[in-house]
C-alpha cells in the first residue's frame, strides 16, 4: 500500500489511492505507514481518528471523483447517514441530508453559504478532501445544522512540482479541460493554480451547465515554523435549474382528470435564453499559522467572499391543491398556473477563525492539547426582484414563446448579519489510552433588524481502547441556528422576534482499527432540536416545535494487499415530530458501498476496475390537503401523506493508467435507473439524476 500523506489529520483508513496526484511518491521501505498532518474538522487540531469520540469522515478527491462525482453533493454520496442531492441534483445549489436533517456547508473551516439562490455551487475539484462531522458541531464552527455539517478543504500548494491536465467529454454533450499544477519556486515557496472550463448541457432541455473556474493559491515558509497560505477563486456559472417543480398530479401520480395524460418527468417548463442561473463568485483569504514551540501553536485565518447571481425561473402552481393542481384553472386536466419568477442578487461574507494551541502535560501520563479560539463573520445579502407573474398554461404543450418574462428593477433590499464567537476546548490523552475532549463556546450574533440573539454551546467526550482495536466512546454535544423574523398571530401579523434554534446529541459507539489499513465505526444518537417554527393555519407560525431522531450508523473502509479497497455504509435515522404538522421525512435507510481493485505492477501499465451502489429508502412528506383553506368540503388543517418509494444506483469505474498518462470511464446511474429523489405533499416531485457516463485523459508530470 502507498504512503498516504493525509492533509486530513486522521489515523485511520485511507485509501491507498489517495496520494495519486495529491501527495509525493512512496519511500522505500515505509509502503505502510501513514503521516498525519493538518488540523481536521472534528477538533481543529491534529487529532488521530481513532482518538474522537465522535465518527468523522474524510473522503479524499481521488476517491469521490473516481466514484464519478461532478458536484459537491455528489462526494458524499458513499458515507454513512448521509443522503446526497435529495432532491435531486440541482445546478443552483449543493443538497446534503446528514442524520435526516439539511446539513451546512463550511469551505476551511468557515461557513460557505449564507442565502438560498445568492451564491452559485462550489466545484469539487478545486478541493482536497471533504469532511464530515455528524452530529451538532458549534462549540468549534458556532452557529450551525442540527444534524451535521460538510466541510470543503481547498487544495494549497506544498514543495513538490507536478501537476495534471484532463479533457472530459461526457453525456449531455459535456466538454470540458481542468488542470491542476504545483510548482516549488524554491525550497519555502510554491504556487498551485486549480482551474476548469466546461460547457456542457443537461438532462432537462434549455438547461445548461457551463462553468469557467479558476484558483490560484501560493505558499511561503520564511521560517520553519510559519507557514502562509494565500489562496483565490474566480468562477462564473451560467446554467439553469433542473429542479423543474413538477406536479405530483401527472408524474409520480395519475392525473385526476385524464390517467393518460403522463407528463415527461424531465420536461422543462421555462422560456429558452430567458430561464438562467447565472453566477459569479469571486472569493480571496489567507492562513498563516506559526509554531513558536513544539508546545505552543498559532492559527490566523480569513476568506472574503463577494458573489452575484441572476435566478430567472418558471415554475408551475402545484401548491394551491396538491391533489389537483388542473381543477384550480380548469376541468381538462391540462391547463395549469405557471409563474414567473427573476431575482437578482448579492452576498458579500467576511470570515475570519483564529486560535491559539497548548500542549502541556499535568503528570507523567496525562498530556493536554487546549485551543482557545475567537471567530468573526459578517455576511450581506441584497436581493431584487421582478413582479411575480401567473399565466395558465397547457403543460403538455406550452406555448413557449408567449410566456412572461419579467425583469427585476429597482433598488436592492439588504440584509446583513454579525456573528462573534469565543471558544476554549481541552483535549486530554491519558496513559495514550484514553481520551477526553470539553468544550464550551459562547456566540453573539446581530443582523439589520436589530435582532440579537446570544447562546452558549458545550461538548464533551470519551474514548478509550479497551484491546484488540477496539475502542468504545461517548458524547455530548449542542448546537443553535439564530433564525430571521418575527413569530405572526391570526393573518400573519408580524409579532416577537424568533429565538434560535437549538439542538443537543446523546451518542455512543465504537471504534475498531485492527490495522493501519482498517477502520470500523458503529454508533447509536439521539438528537433533540428545539424551538422548530411551527406554520399554521391563517398564516400563523409558533416556536415551540421540537423534533426528535434516532439512529443508528455503521461505516467500514479496508484496503487489502494487492490495491483492492472496500468501503461500506449503512445508515439508519428515524424522525418524530410532537405536533401533527407538515414535515418532510428523508429515508430512514441509506445503503452505500463502494470497491475499486487494481491490476498490473508498479510502474508499468495498471488497471483500476471500480463498482458502487447507493440505496435510499423509501422517504414521506405530510402537509395540508387544501393549504390556503379555498375548497369549503375539506376541513382547514386536513393532511395527507405521500410516500416516495425507496431507489437503488449503480456506479462504475474503468482506470488505465500508463507512465503519465490516465484513461478513464466514468458511470453514474449506470442501469438509467429513472427515479423519483422526493414527492413533497405541498404539491411537488423531483427526478434522481438519470445515467451519466464521463470519458477522460489525463496527462501527468
Amino acid at each position: 500500500m502507498s504512503k498516504l500523506i493525509v492533509a486530513a489529520g486522521i489515523a485511520g483508513v485511507l485509501l491507498s489511492q489517495a496520494a495519486r496526484a495529491e501527495e509525493p511518491a512512496p519511500i522505500a521501505g515505509q509502503e505502510d505507514e501513514i503521516v498525519v498532518t493538518g488540523a481536521n474538522a472534528g477538533t481543529k487540531t491534529e487529532t488521530p481518528l481513532i482518538e474522537l469520540p465522535q465518527p468523522l469522515t474524510i473522503i479524499s478527491a481521488d476517491t469521490y471523483l473516481s466514484q464519478g462525482a461532478i458536484n459537491i453533493s455528489d462526494t458524499v454520496k458513499y458515507a454513512a447517514g448521509v443522503l446526497a442531492n435529495p432532491y435531486g441534483r440541482d445546478t443552483r445549489v449543493d443538497g446534503f441530508n446528514v442524520r435526516g436533517i439539511n446539513a451546512l456547508q463550511f469551505r476551511d473551516g468557515m461557513r460557505d453559504i449564507f442565502s438560498y439562490y445568492a451564491s452559485i455551487t462550489s466545484d469539487p475539484y478545486n478541493f482536497s478532501r471533504v469532511e464530515i462531522v455528524r452530529g451538532p458541531a458549534s462549540v468549534l464552527f458556532g452557529q450551525g445544522s442540527i444534524g451535521g455539517l460538510v466541510n470543503l478543504v481547498s487544495k494549497t500548494p506544498d514543495f513538490e512540482t507536478r501537476g495534471e491536465l484532463n479533457l472530459v467529454y461526457g453525456s449531455y454533450d459535456r466538454k470540458e479541460a481542468l488542470g491542476d499544477v504545483n510548482l516549488a519556486l524554491t525550497g519555502n515557496l510554491a504556487i498551485r493554480a486549480v482551474a476548469r472550463v466546461r460547457d456542457a448541457d443537461t438532462y432537462v432541455d434549455h438547461v445548461p451547465d457551463d462553468r469557467v473556474m479558476f484558483a490560484p493559491s501560493i505558499r511561503w515558509q520564511p521560517t520553519p515554523a510559519t507557514d502562509v497560505i494565500l489562496t483565490g477563486l474566480y468562477q462564473e456559472d451560467d446554467t439553469g435549474s433542473t429542479s423543474q417543480f413538477l406536479p405530483i398530479a401527472g408524474t409520480f401520480r395519475p392525473n385526476p382528470v385524464d390517467p393518460a395524460l403522463q407528463l415527461d418527468p424531465y420536461t422543462f417548463v421555462g422560456k429558452a435564453g430567458w430561464d438562467r442561473y447565472d453566477g459569479r463568485s469571486l472569493q480571496g483569504g489567507g492562513s498563516i499559522v506559526h509554531r513558536f514551540s513544539d508546545k505552543v501553536r498559532l492559527s490566523l485565518k480569513a476568506r472574503y467572499i463577494d458573489s452575484d447571481l441572476q435566478y430567472f425561473t418558471h415554475y408551475a402552481d402545484s401548491y394551491t391543491d396538491p391533489v389537483n393542481p388542473f381543477a384550480v384553472y380548469g376541468t381538462n386536466g391540462r391547463t395549469i398556473g405557471l409563474y414567473s419568477d427573476a431575482s437578482d442578487a448579492r452576498m458579500n461574507v467576511f470570515s475570519t477563525d483564529n486560535n491559539v494551541e497548548f500542549k502541556f502535560n499535568t503528570g507523567a501520563n496525562i498530556e493536554h492539547t487546549l485551543l482557545v479560539g475567537l471567530d468573526y463573520s459578517w455576511n450581506k445579502v441584497g436581493k431584487r426582484y421582478a413582479a411575480p407573474g401567473l399565466e395558465v398554461v397547457d403543460l403538455y404543450d406550452i406555448d413557449y414563446a408567449a410566456l412572461a418574462t419579467p425583469q427585476p428593477a429597482g433598488p436592492f433590499a439588504y440584509d446583513s448579519q454579525k456573528q462573534l464567537g469565543v471558544y476554549v476546548q481541552d483535549q486530554v490523552r491519558l496513559f495514550d489510552r484514553v481520551s477526553i475532549i470539553v468544550g464550551a463556546r459562547r456566540d453573539h450574533v446581530t443582523n439589520s433588524s436589530g435582532q440579537e440573539d446570544n447562546a452558549t454551546t458545550f461538548r464533551a467526550g470519551i474514548i478509550g481502547e479497551v484491546g484488540a482495536g477496539f475502542s468504545p466512546f461517548f458524547s455530548y454535544t449542542e448546537s443553535f441556528l439564530p433564525i430571521a423574523g418575527r413569530l405572526t398571530g391570526p393573518g400573519g401579523v408580524p409579532t416577537t422576534p424568533f429565538i434560535p434554534q437549538t439542538g443537543t446529541q446523546y451518542e455512543a459507539g465504537v471504534k475498531w482499527q485492527p490495522s493501519p489499513a482498517t477502520l470500523v465505526t458503529l454508533t447509536g444518537f439521539h438528537i433533540k432540536e428545539r424551538n422548530r417554527v411551527l406554520y399554521l393555519a391563517n398564516n400563523v407560525t409558533t416556536q415551540w416545535g421540537e423534533l426528535t431522531t434516532r439512529g443508528v450508523e455503521f461505516e467500514a473502509s479496508h484496503t487489502l494487499p494487492g490495491e483492492f479497497e472496500l468501503l461500506l455504509n449503512y445508515g439508519y435515522s428515524e424522525l418524530e415530530s410532537e405536533v401533527n404538522t407538515s414535515l418532510d421525512y428523508m429515508p430512514r435507510h441509506t445503503a452505500s458501498a463502494w470497491s475499486t481493485k487494481t491490476f498490473g505492477n508498479v510502474g508499468g501499465a495498471q488497471l483500476r476496475l471500480g463498482a458502487g451502489v447507493v440505496y435510499s429508502g423509501e422517504s414521506k412528506s405530510t402537509g395540508p390537503l387544501d393549504p390556503y383553506g379555498r375548497n369549503p368540503t375539506i376541513a382547514p388543517g386536513t393532511l395527507y401523506t405521500i410516500v416516495t418509494p425507496a431507489r437503488t444506483t449503480i456506479d462504475a469505474l474503468a482506470e488505465l493508467t500508463w507512465d503519465k498518462w490516465r484513461f478513464a470511464i466514468n458511470a453514474t446511474n449506470l442501469l438509467n435507473e429513472q427515479a423519483f429523489a422526493s414527492c413533497l405533499a405541498r404539491g411537488d416531485c423531483f427526478m434522481a439524476a438519470p445515467r451519466n457516463v464521463m470519458a477522460s485523459v489525463g496527462f501527468r508530470f
